[in-house]
């Protein structure tokens, strides 16, 4: 064993330490829905997401935004997402679907995507009248630069009121 002075022990067990504390960031900053402490959104109104391929600037990508059954209280006969005007990533419109517990695509009447609006406007064929989860699957998104965007979901709910209802906002943030 080496015969080091006690404030050598010290500054290699330091050293140590903090290597492994340096070498865990990466895989820290790379957390999808991690923690949002001063978003401007209320707690409840934060909506889940995931992205397919980590959200890499510029690249190509799959989000899957996810709305719980409790927020479809009325159903859902159109999806309204509106995203910041500083958005400066790209969407395809053929290749949007609403899925039903992640796995039953519902028939789309039509996408319409509104890029001075900055608003992404579903039509459902058949609207969904009872309250289940549904996942926005938008596949083939070319990602924006580096940031943190909010989209917000506004939902034409399936009974006869036909007034806008915010569901929730999901927070996306696009690494480097």
């Amino acid at each position: 064993m080496l015969n080091l002075p006690i404030s050598w022990k010290r500054f290699f067990t330091t050293l140590a330490i903090s290597g492994c504390i340096v070498s865990s960031i990466p895989l820290i900053s790379y957390a999808q829905g991690g923690l949002t402490i001063f978003s401007g959104v209320n707690r409840e109104n934060i909506l889940n997401y995931y992205l397919d391929y980590n959200g890499k600037r510029k690249a190509r990508d799959r989000y899957r935004l996810r709305i719980s059954g409790k927020k479809l209280t009325g159903g859902a006969a159109k999806f309204f997402i509106k995203y910041p005007d500083y958005f400066d990533g790209k969407f395809d419109t053929d290749r949007i679907e609403v899925r039903v517990n992640r796995k039953e695509s519902l028939p789309l009447r039509e996408v319409i995507w509104d890029q001075e609006s900055q608003i992404i406007e579903i039509d459902l064929e058949e609207p969904l009248r009872e309250s289940r989860r549904v996942e926005l699957v938008f596949s083939g998104v070319r990602n924006p630069d580096v940031g943190t965007y909010y989209f917000h979901c506004d939902v034409l709910p399936a009974v006869d009121l036909p007034i806008r209802q915010y569901v929730g906002t999901w927070i996306i943030s696009i690494n480097p």
